[in-house]
């Protein structure tokens, strides 16, 4: 019998604490975090508007030499492919000249965009519970309160019937190396391992960002699908470069999880890009 998990994550109210904090940043990545700070607003100028760490790092969990840095930035306006590309840039230099990390993933977008109605349970969400303020105004004062329900649910990761073509041709077009397919099994069983989660969130009524916790809290409830959920979380922290386990993502535990996300929550709503 499987032990479900108690749930957190909650206040008191049931709704969901903000994860994260800058006084979580382990002391190895605390000279990144500075760099960035002091770069951004050389990069934007007046044009920025905020900044955020989410992810391992503001956790307090991120490995050295392993973790990425995960950024979001909020501009006064929308970005253009100039900002794409200083961004790009940014990424690059800090990964070069920080060992401690491996890689810089960042998100960029207009400050309307985060705090419009259509993005409100989705990157308006994740700012406000997800993201840990850097630098700026912080967005999240101009947020609701959010609670695990079946509207965070759908609109978060109600999308994944739409990503599954484009995640075929992007396994189609890697090299046949194992080099090359790693980075896609870890981006997708995390994609997986996340969506499978929030499929449960509603009913758990908690929230956490661990992998391994989120494939036990799903199994509880899918037992079926619990062996093949803990194997994603594992791929996810340590990836292979195995195509079989490609091939099940996009053609087997994929299908099947969009079909059950938009029978028990629906689809998320469509986005102009």
């Amino acid at each position: 019998m499987t032990v479900l998990p108690a749930p957190k994550g909650l206040d008191s109210r049931g709704r969901l604490v903000r994860e994260g904090s800058l006084a979580r940043v382990r002391p190895a990545f605390a000279p990144v975090v500075a760099a960035v700070r002091d770069r951004l607003p050389a990069v934007f100028g007046a044009r920025l508007h905020s900044a955020y760490l989410y992810g391992s790092i503001p956790r307090g969990t991120a490995r050295v030499g392993r973790s990425d840095l995960d950024l979001l930035i909020a501009l006064r306006e929308e970005p253009a492919d100039a900002d794409r590309a200083a961004v790009r840039a940014l990424g690059e230099g800090l990964d070069q000249e920080f060992p401690q990390i491996d890689g810089v993933g960042t998100l960029l977008h207009g400050r309307a965009r985060l705090l419009s109605d259509l993005e409100r349970y989705d990157l308006g969400w994740f700012v406000a519970c997800l993201c840990t303020p850097l630098v700026g105004e912080d967005l999240a004062e101009h947020l609701p309160r959010y609670r695990p329900d079946s509207l965070l649910a759908r609109e978060t990761n109600g999308d994944l019937g739409r990503w599954l073509p484009r995640w075929r041709e992007r396994i189609a077009q890697a090299e046949d190396t194992e080099e090359s397919r790693r980075p896609l099994v870890r981006f997708m069983s995390r994609h997986l391992v996340r969506t499978a989660f929030t499929l449960v969130m509603p009913r758990w009524q908690g929230w956490t960002s661990d992998l391994r916790e989120m494939a036990e809290v799903f199994g509880a409830y899918y037992p079926g699908r619990a062996a093949q959920l803990r194997t994603a979380a594992a791929y996810g922290y340590e990836p292979v470069g195995d195509p079989k386990v490609l091939r099940s993502y996009v053609h087997e535990l994929g299908p099947w999880l969009a079909d059950e996300y938009a029978r028990v929550h629906g689809v998320k709503a469509p986005r102009p890009d």
